[in-house]
């Protein structure tokens, strides 16, 4: 029996691909539409669509979803599954009832933990050291559906939001076929969540904004599970700097301010700890390090400040 895919960004295509190479009988695949990037204005395909292409597998980009068009064309293939992986849009009842053996979605992370649109981002960004990924039966809610399978890996203490993506959606790839094969055999079966639900809502540019009155800590964690986007930014003599590497080390100083620049060592106070800056972006230039950053100018020891 048909399956149908349904996704859009990078984090899909791992999925998609491992489909196709178990020979799953993928006979469409939605996305969203394509969209006008860059300077030049031109039209960019979702990376799931270039995927698709390639295998030869049709593609359909709705506008609209909850159209009786849209259902009667998923309809028409009789589906045993249809697959979600970040689609970007909320499937109605009507879909969710279609296929013979329900809507399956990968989410990266542990449901009930970090439900919503940037489950990746927030468990960064709140400090976890465990995440992973969980397959489930969709249904109405936000991430509310029954568990079919769960795997967890840990945090590198160095990674960003960029890499703990690509590690993700390799595990996730991974979780769906186990999950396909074990809905077919009766090994997988649904569970419904327990434990205390977190939410990981979607994130928009400012909230990228540095907040210095924050702890050194939670400050390092907030520039990995900013970047590479929406990006941890501050600003310095009425220009936007974008932190993208930063830890916490002990110390005083005052939220913003300057403590050390010099030696190549660029620190910043916080309302408790120091955060080290080890690599940043000036506005209109290029990604450097913090000694690159002070070789090209002098600032003042507890004098200037980071807003």
């Amino acid at each position: 029996m048909a399956i149908i895919f349904m996704g859009t960004p990078d984090f899909a295509v791992p999925a998609l691909g491992a489909l196709l190479d178990e020979r799953e009988d993928v006979a469409l695949v939605v996305t969203q539409p394509d969209k006008v990037r860059g300077r030049g204005h031109a039209l960019s395909s979702p990376p799931v669509k270039e995927l698709a292409v390639s295998r030869g597998i049709r593609v359909i980009q709705p506008q609209k979803i909850r159209t009786p068009e849209f259902l009667y064309e998923l309809a028409a293939y009789n589906p045993e599954f249809i697959i979600v992986v970040a689609y970007g849009r909320i499937l109605p009842k009507n879909i969710l009832d279609l296929p013979l053996r329900g809507c399956i979605n990968v989410h990266a992370s542990l449901l009930p933990k970090y439900r919503g649109a940037a489950p990746i981002q927030w468990s960064l960004i709140c400090g976890e050291k465990v995440t992973g990924v969980t397959t489930m039966n969709m249904d109405e809610g936000l991430d509310t559906g029954d568990v079919l399978m769960q795997s967890s890996l840990e945090i590198k203490e160095d990674e960003d939001a960029g890499s703990l993506f690509g590690r993700l959606a390799v595990l996730g790839a991974g979780v769906l076929v186990e999950t396909i094969r074990g809905i077919r055999s009766g090994v997988v079966k649904p569970r419904p969540q327990t434990g205390e639900p977190s939410f990981a809502p979607v994130l928009k540019k400012e909230d990228g904004i540095i907040d210095w009155r924050r702890s050194a800590a939670e400050l390092a964690h907030f520039v990995r599970g900013m970047s590479p986007w929406p990006s941890a930014v501050c600003r310095l003599d009425g220009r936007n700097i974008k932190i993208i590497r930063a830890v916490a080390v002990g110390g005083r100083g005052e939220p913003g301010r300057i403590e050390k620049a010099s030696g190549g060592v660029l620190m910043v106070g916080t309302s408790d700890g120091l955060l080290k800056i080890g690599e940043l972006q000036p506005e209109g230039k290029k990604a450097m390090t913090a000694a690159s950053f002070l070789a090209g100018r002098r600032l003042k020891e507890g004098d200037e400040k980071f807003s």
